[in-house]
């Protein structure tokens, strides 16, 4: 089939809220279980992707997005290990305002993380995970985080993975990558 014809799309679902993603303190490898509230709005995705039928479904192995994946009725989704978010190293569990009192201007997107990533590091893992998505003939569902899905989109999108920065990303939400007229596309996006 060639990309002039794909009609398979990717669903990416972000977890739901967890204490951290609530206070805005980046949350990479610390494995945080959800809010209660974010368990309820977990829980109500599971009415909105009952319609789809999914080839294959990946989750990242933190229990924000496994647990979000379950709540959502795809309690067997696959762990991929390159759907984690971005590790944070040294800003693991601070806020951005935090950071940028010793670092001004800071974002992930493209200053130094230390101890942590680099915009490479996560553009590679995403790559491959963007390669198996390819390899699907249909629809697959993603449960993950919000700047590791955000770069995810930038590299289906043939951007940088930098480029994730102008696609904000809220808890247990879905958006939607597809096609159109053989262009990777957003065709929907954070509902």
């Amino acid at each position: 089939m060639t990309t002039e014809e794909r009609k398979d799309r990717v669903f990416l679902v972000r977890h739901g809220e967890t204490e951290w993603s609530r206070s805005g303190r980046h949350t990479s490898v610390t494995d945080l279980p959800l809010t209660p509230e974010g368990e309820r709005v977990a829980a109500s995705l599971r009415d909105r992707l009952a319609e789809e039928s999914f080839d294959l479904v990946l989750t990242s192995p933190r229990q924000r997005a496994r647990r979000t994946a379950e709540l959502a009725g795809f309690p067997d989704a696959k762990v991929d290990d390159d759907l984690v978010e971005w590790d944070y190293g040294d800003y693991e569990g601070i806020t951005t305002a935090e950071i940028r009192k010793t670092v001004p201007g800071w974002t992930v997107w493209d200053a130094p993380v230390p101890n942590g990533e680099t915009a490479a590091e996560v553009a590679a893992r995403l790559d491959r995970v963007n390669a198996r998505l390819a390899a699907v003939p249909g629809d697959v569902l993603v449960f993950g985080h919000s700047h590791a899905l955000r770069g995810l989109t930038a590299r289906w999108l043939e951007l940088d993975v930098t480029g994730g920065r102008h696609f904000v990303l809220n808890t247990a939400t879905i958006s939607t990558l597809g096609w159109e007229r053989g262009s990777p596309a957003i065709l929907r996006w954070n509902s």
